[in-house]
């Protein structure tokens, strides 16, 4: 973890062991921690919290035994997964073979980065933004040297950015399983996308506008450009659908011609 120093903050409390359980417990609400997450190693924490070793060996055990944690030997501590896992790999197979199941994650989105968008307008911290900033250099980057991978990753990274400064936990746990079925590639093939043309331009457009109402504090622009961006990929997938069963029936009818 980088600069753990800027997140912990030295104890300075009778019940120690209880102190340092708080405040770890306390960012995995907030989102600040999230799952498969590393702790610094205990001589960083053991100097960054300002407690002894074994009493920091104590809150580390009880959150293990809370299943906040997984102590893996030789590699240190990590935050457990939180949310579970809602689907089963055969339903998760079962979804992407059926383009109706992708269009509800798509409503489900729709919505729920609306809300995000809308929050962040309201609350985005300078560091929120500055987040965010980033994220759409590298956007901007991937687009130009047409690196597929990296603009994929930061178009998981900027969503994701943005419903962290929503300040809202709960949203930011529950939309953290739906990022990482993304990031797995179960729902959103962003490659069949930049089929369609003007789609990568416009994708990239519409993520610097939803980025605009945030940084501007407008919560009813950032959730309209959030709208449309998700009514957008609907669209985009759904035309793309409709060629492809096209070609599918024009390759057909050729074939049959050529009897």
């Amino acid at each position: 973890m980088e600069n753990p120093g800027q997140i912990f903050e030295p104890i300075d409390h009778d019940s120690v062991a209880e102190a340092v359980i708080h405040q770890i417990e306390s960012m995995i609400v907030a989102g600040i921690l999230k799952e498969g997450a590393r702790l610094p190693s205990e001589r960083e924490m053991s100097e960054i919290l300002r407690v002894s070793r074994p009493k920091l060996r104590d809150a580390l055990k009880y959150l293990e035994e809370q299943g906040l944690l997984h102590v893996r030997h030789g590699e240190g501590s990590f935050i457990a997964p939180l949310t579970g896992t809602a689907l089963t790999p055969a339903f998760l197979d079962l979804y992407a073979r059926h383009p109706e199941a992708f269009f509800d994650y798509l409503e489900y989105r729709r919505e729920q980065e609306a809300f995000a968008a809308r929050l962040a307008a309201e609350r985005a911290t300078a560091a929120d933004k500055e987040i965010l900033t980033d994220i759409l250099t590298e956007m901007d980057r991937a687009r130009e040297v047409q690196d597929s991978e990296a603009a994929q990753i930061a178009d998981i990274n900027f969503h994701s950015a943005i419903v962290d400064a929503s300040s809202n936990s709960t949203l930011i746990h529950m939309m953290a399983s739906i990022y990482d079925l993304t990031k797995r590639g179960v729902f959103y093939n962003r490659e069949f996308l930049r089929t369609i043309d003007g789609a990568g331009r416009r994708l990239l457009a519409q993520h610097h506008a939803i980025a605009s109402a945030i940084f501007e504090g407008d919560p009813e622009g950032a959730e309209a450009a959030a709208r449309y961006h998700i009514d957008f990929v609907e669209q985009s997938f759904r035309i793309g659908h409709k060629r492809e069963l096209r070609e599918r029936v024009a390759k057909k009818r050729k074939y049959l011609a050529r009897k």
